[in-house]
């Protein structure tokens, strides 16, 4: 009897276990392998890898997406923390309405959402037209720019880490605030030294997250992009498709999920830690 309650819990997760392992971590494992073969000479080697640092134009194109994506997290961190505090500790109808609207860019389609933001900045776009009626000739000259990518990316991220944000923040006492009030404490300060050190870790978790979701990220790179350099998304649809390289690809898939993993294990530290403090209480 006390086999089977423990073999229960396993075969009631094997099903999700061998969908995990079919769909992600074979394909991971055949492009890892494959990301090694050297087709010209039908060998193993770190050929495709050197081939990728040694292009300027694919050198380019990873420091292009790191800075794009660093600049997308860091200033949607500052915007959704502010955002976040407003909706936290307004009483104004004003926040009481953002509350329930801000999270409406979510169910947008990502294709949508970028071919609206294109008639919106181009620059014969909604704004120049506008300006155009008070004799005012504006050309936002954001499009086809790293710009216009992360305009588009704090767009579909701002509502998704507020909401982490927020979640968070309602679950600091107001007793706290009203401690650090009676000693003398102006907004300011309770926003950077009791607020900030208490959400620190969910505004690292929604930095994580929205690191790696744009990282690899396709549509807006590709329709909002430079022809060069590009984002890796770009780049690596360019030499599956275009070129039909690949191995090449798959080296390059397998660099944008070391890179994913790399942060992605802060995470998994993150949530290991918390354990281990429950755990302990």
């Amino acid at each position: 009897m006390e086999r089977n309650s423990k073999l229960k819990p396993l075969l009631l997760v094997l099903p999700s276990f061998i969908i995990m392992v079919v769909v992600i971590m074979i394909p991971i494992l055949n492009s890892l392998i494959l990301s090694f073969h050297d087709e010209k000479k039908n060998t193993y080697d770190l050929s495709n890898y050197q081939s990728i640092f040694s292009d300027k134009g694919q050198v380019s194109n990873i420091k292009y997406t790191l800075y794009i994506v660093v600049i997308t997290v860091i200033l949607c961190m500052i915007i959704s923390f502010a955002f976040a505090l407003y909706l936290r500790f307004s009483t104004s109808r004003v926040a009481h309405i953002l509350e329930k609207i801000y999270i409406i860019p979510k169910f947008v389609p990502s294709i949508v959402a970028v071919y609206a933001i294109m008639l919106i900045i181009k620059d014969t776009g909604v704004i120049n037209r506008f300006l155009l009626v008070f004799g005012i000739n504006y050309k936002p000259g954001i499009m086809f720019t790293a710009k216009g990518i992360i305009l588009a990316n704090l767009w579909f991220n701002i509502p998704f880490s507020t909401m982490l944000i927020h979640s968070s923040l309602t679950g600091i006492s107001d007793s706290i605030i009203e401690s650090a009030r009676d000693i003398g404490a102006n907004k300011l300060t309770i926003a950077a030294k009791v607020i900030f050190p208490l959400s620190l870790r969910t505004i690292m978790i929604a930095a994580i997250f929205v690191f790696m979701g744009n990282i690899g990220e396709f549509t807006t790179p590709y329709l909002m992009g430079t022809n060069s350099p590009r984002m890796l998304g770009v780049a690596l649809q360019q030499e599956f498709g275009t070129f039909y390289n690949l191995p090449r690809a798959a080296a390059m898939s397998v660099m944008m999920f070391i890179i994913s993993a790399v942060v992605g294990s802060f995470y998994i530290a993150s949530m290991m830690k918390e354990d281990k403090w429950a755990s302990r209480s």
